[in-house]
């Protein structure tokens, strides 16, 4: 699928107005599942907090999102440089805390991402949430890796007694049925829209316990409904639902 310059350049621009976003620090409202985003790029680019909440809307669900992400942060940087994480989790209210970092597909990188999913844990305990483990991708040229990085965010969750959120797996779901969708940006690294599209449908499958077929067939991301043709976005929610049944934790 194909998206105009015009598209991709407002794509940026939002991406970079949620880099000098700093997370507003007051308790979530009552009502609905309150989910709080802790990652970089991969979690604000597209701005999957709000694709979260907008999409649960169109089935008249409430998910109320708050997010803490920085550019090229791990989950150790929220930590040692006090990017205000550590405090959004302790205003409480939250059920789940989804945490993010790159694809970790490395031994090394795998290893630090189950230690510091560790460090996070008993702070989001603390105070009745969840972790969640956010899976996202490799690099388009390093496509042979996706398993790897799958492995690695399902042994953070594990290891925690958290939620696998296996949003990067149903890309290859979704790619079994169509392989041209474009799910990568053009930097190989972000997502496309509909990449960002996908990964919320596999959060709210999880978040909600609602089978993500049943889901209106619009598109909005950041915001803006995109044009995508309707059995394009039930193939999406197949894969959304087909890749849950088949890996997240009980």
């Amino acid at each position: 699928m194909r998206y105009s310059a015009r598209t991709l350049l407002a794509a940026v621009l939002l991406a970079a107005s949620a880099c000098l976003r700093t997370a507003t620090l007051e308790p979530p409202p009552p009502g609905g599942h309150h989910v709080l985003f802790i990652g970089n790029s991969l979690t604000y680019v597209n701005d999957l907090p709000r694709t979260l909440a907008d999409l649960a809307a169109l089935a008249g669900d409430t998910i109320r999102v708050s997010s803490v992400a920085r550019p090229d942060y791990a989950l150790i940087d929220h930590i040692t440089y006090a990017s205000g994480a550590v405090e959004a989790v302790k205003l409480g209210g939250w059920e789940f805390v989804v945490l993010q970092q790159g694809s970790s597909s490395l031994a090394v990188n795998r290893d630090s991402l189950i230690l510091w999913t560790k460090m996070w844990d008993p702070i989001i305990r603390g105070v009745g949430a969840r972790p969640a483990l956010y899976m996202v991708w490799p690099t388009s040229d390093r496509v042979a890796f996706f398993d790897d990085v799958r492995k690695s965010y399902q042994m953070a969750a594990e290891a925690v007694g958290g939620l696998f959120l296996p949003a990067g797996q149903s890309w290859l779901t979704a790619w079994k049925t169509d392989a041209t969708l474009a799910f990568y940006s053009v930097d190989g690294l972000h997502p496309a829209p509909l990449g960002t599209y996908l990964a919320a449908l596999v959060i709210y499958e999880q978040v909600t316990g609602h089978d993500a077929r049943n889901l209106p067939a619009r598109v909005i991301v950041a915001g803006q409904q995109l044009s995508v043709p309707e059995a394009t976005i039930r193939l999406l929610q197949r894969a959304a639902h087909e890749t849950n049944a088949q890996y997240a934790l009980k």
